[in-house]
């Protein structure tokens, strides 16, 4: 089901991208000669107007094919003002863009539906709001730390905490910091809920620990475990409130979405990059199941959340992405002529080789996680 799942999803954000490409081009003159469902081999298709619109095997995405979007091809006399490699350059960057202003369009939509529907979200991204249901949610564990000792995953949502005969269920953050914090070399139990089951697990917090999700932070004086942790909650909005948390949300996890790609792309020429924490179609496949067996509206926003990575990754200037061509685009402008095609190609036939050579890698690193 999970296979199934993923399939669809990556269907609908493709589509979504490529429908974007689509729509601007026509609305801007340009012909568009091939709109396709999938990848071949083809299946079948039909020509409505000047577009030809196809079905593919490989139900993985979609594409576009663009009159004058490759300067090699040759156009016919007669239609050569309606190619894009003759449009003006921002016309040209308009439709590359569109494929990624379509994906951030349907995250804040899905945003939207997730607000209006009840959405469980952090307490510190609408603090103007009450939160229904709340739950303290493990968001991650520090390597080597007594939690990644104790069998603790990020996603356990902590039930109750126990020492020394005293029991809480804590309803904040601050009470299972100080909770913990206070009970060095003791042993503490922690119930917490995962997978619809709930486990106890015995653990020993450890005085000057680094705070899991922090640069070499030691807290000073007090006690750790190694998480991270967060108040999650479900908010439930009015449509209009709903669309502009939809739209806050949207650029707040855009800009951290860019803000970790960079920093990603700094720490590898460092040579300080954890490819651990790239995952691939495999392992996304295992994060649809999760999300879909926690609910609609987790995989509402789990939708969203990937179509913000898509359109951010598109939009990096590498050969083979719509970035990369709009960088191109940037170099004639000032240089005032257009890059030679065989140039261009040769560019772009680099950087698809390297991403294909990249989601290998990963993919690979994905399934060894699953051993």
């Amino acid at each position: 089901m999970s296979v199934i799942l993923f399939i669809v999803i990556l269907l609908i954000l493709v589509l979504v991208h490529e429908f974007g490409h689509f729509i601007v081009a026509r609305k801007s003159g340009i012909k568009v000669e091939e709109f396709g469902f999938g990848f071949p081999p083809k299946l079948f298709s039909f020509k409505k107007g000047e577009t030809k619109y196809s079905f593919n095997a490989l139900p993985l995405g979609g594409f576009v094919k663009i009159l004058g979007e490759n300067p090699e091809n040759n156009i016919p006399e007669n239609e050569k003002h309606r190619a894009m490699i003759n449009k003006p350059k921002r016309i040209q960057a308009a439709v590359l863009v569109a494929g990624v202003l379509f994906n951030l369009l349907l995250a804040w939509l899905l945003f939207t539906i997730g607000f209006t529907s009840g959405m469980p979200t952090s307490a510190s991204a609408v603090s103007n709001y009450e939160l229904k249901d709340k739950t303290i949610i493990i968001t991650g564990v520090l390597k080597d730390s007594p939690a990644e000792a104790a069998g603790i995953e990020g996603g356990d949502k902590i039930i109750s905490l126990k020492s020394s005969g005293q029991e809480i269920i804590p309803v904040s953050l601050e009470e299972v910091q100080e909770f913990v914090g206070s009970r060095g070399g003791e042993v503490v139990e922690i119930k917490v809920k995962r997978n619809g089951g709930e486990k106890e697990l015995s653990i020993i917090p450890l005085r000057g620990l680094v705070r899991a999700g922090t640069a070499e932070e030691v807290i000073p004086g007090r006690a750790a475990i190694g998480v991270g942790l967060d108040l999650i909650g479900v908010v439930k909005l009015n449509f209009f409130a709903a669309i502009w948390e939809g739209l806050k949300m949207t650029a707040t996890t855009t800009w951290q979405t860019a803000k970790a790609l960079v920093g990603l792309i700094i720490d590898s020429f460092r040579g300080q990059a954890d490819i651990s924490s790239l995952t691939g179609p495999v392992g996304i496949v295992g994060v649809v199941d999760s999300a879909y067996k926690f609910g609609l509206i987790y995989l509402i926003s789990f939708t969203a959340l990937i179509s913000i990575n898509l359109a951010v990754i598109n939009l990096f200037p590498f050969p083979a992405l719509d970035g990369g061509r709009l960088l191109f685009l940037l170099i004639e402008k000032i240089k005032g002529s257009p890059i030679k095609p065989v140039v261009a190609n040769a560019l772009n036939a680099i950087g698809f080789m390297l991403l294909i050579a990249l989601m290998i890698f990963i993919t690979y690193h994905d399934i060894i996680k699953l051993f």
